[in-house]
């Protein structure tokens, strides 16, 4: 078979000719031939596989430059990077669903105690942060009132000033004077001023990484918790007996499982499990994860940082959240637990249980 013109290869590629032109202009799609005197642009029939999958790669979304690497990949790197590519656009889709999520929440939102049926529900909590066994120093920060609940675990030369400075900063969202239409603006001013203060704790010198502090807190609004999220500290949910994660780690490690480049099992052992990629702290991506939790009665939250859930297997988690009905005596046991497995890291618990107030 001879050259094709264009319009036959943009019919048989499902490209369009105008396409075609631009892809050429990038070096994307060079065509076999350009005749000399009308200009035509000629394509090799052993072209088309190569087309077919520029535009396959464009239907996914895929950027140019992005695909111009595809294409210099043998079959294997490509899929691998066609893979990458696309665990990417699902985090995006799952982080704007999230957003979508709080925004419908919020712009719904009900006062409870509008409605004469609502049963007025409250939180009873519990607090405490460990140094562990092997740590000189406690860079944990764990907090619980009747309001927020929140776990910051500080990283660095000045990881404790910085953890206390990110929960203080969000001690004044307390105040019971937060209009519900508000919610959204006034979390991300909270989180704002925490980012302020832990860079006032570790100085504008400090480099990206050195010293800075996760952030994971959780507010309650009388029906829903509020939850903020910026690191790998976590926050599980007992709900009828089942525990869920309701948290996603913002670690180096996590975005390779996300990618499918590494099992979650082989994330476990990883030697850079501990690297994140989302922080409080001088130019570090500070963003949060935001979304509301419609509470139920008999609810138990647990907020923790890493000391524990790398520490303690989840099943355990799971047994002592379900078992032990106090969240103070629950809270010293999962310390317990995690000092048991030799305490490799300062360790805080926040439990918190939902519960029909006394009127």
């Amino acid at each position: 078979m001879g050259l094709l013109t264009i319009g036959t290869f943009a019919t048989a590629s499902r490209l369009s000719p105008k396409a075609l032109r631009l892809y050429d202009e990038l070096g994307l799609l060079t065509p076999a031939r350009v005749d000399p005197v009308s200009g035509y642009r000629l394509y090799a029939p052993e072209q088309l596989d190569q087309a077919r999958l520029v535009a396959w790669l464009r239907r996914l979304g895929m950027p140019l430059a992005r695909i111009q690497h595809v294409c210099t990949l043998e079959a294997g790197p490509a899929a691998r990077e066609v893979r990458a590519f696309w665990a990417q656009v699902e985090a995006d889709i799952a982080a704007r669903r999230d957003l979508a999520s709080f925004l419908i929440d919020h712009l719904s939102w009900k006062d409870p105690a509008m409605s004469p049926t609502a049963k007025p529900l409250g939180i009873r909590y519990a607090a405490l942060s460990d140094t562990g066994l092997v740590r000189e120093s406690n860079q944990d920060t764990a907090y619980a009132s009747s309001r927020l609940l929140a776990v910051a675990d500080g990283f660095g030369s000045q990881g404790a000033p910085a953890s206390a400075a990110a929960v203080d900063a969000l001690k004044r969202l307390e105040t019971d004077g937060i209009p519900a239409g508000d919610l959204l603006n006034v979390l991300e001013d909270a989180i704002e001023q925490a980012k302020q203060a832990v860079n006032g704790v570790t100085g504008p010198g400090s480099s990206p990484g050195e010293a800075g502090t996760t952030l994971t807190a959780m507010l309650w609004t009388g029906s829903q918790l509020a939850l903020v999220h910026i690191g790998d500290s976590r926050v599980y949910l007992l709900r009828d007996g089942e525990l869920f994660q309701i948290t996603h780690d913002h670690t180096m490690v996590q975005s390779m499982v996300d990618e499918g480049r590494i099992s979650p099992e082989e994330a476990v052992s990883h030697p850079q499990r501990s690297l994140l990629i989302r922080t409080l702290g001088h130019g570090a991506d500070g963003t949060p994860d935001m979304r509301l939790h419609d509470a139920q009665l008999e609810d138990r939250y647990l907020l923790c940082s890493d000391g524990l859930s790398t520490a303690v297997p989840t099943d355990e988690i799971h047994r002592v959240l379900s078992e032990i009905r106090e969240p103070e005596q629950a809270v010293r046991e999962l310390i317990a637990l995690a000092n048991g497995s030799g305490g490799p890291d300062n360790v805080s618990c926040v439990v918190a249980d939902v519960m029909e107030l006394q009127q």
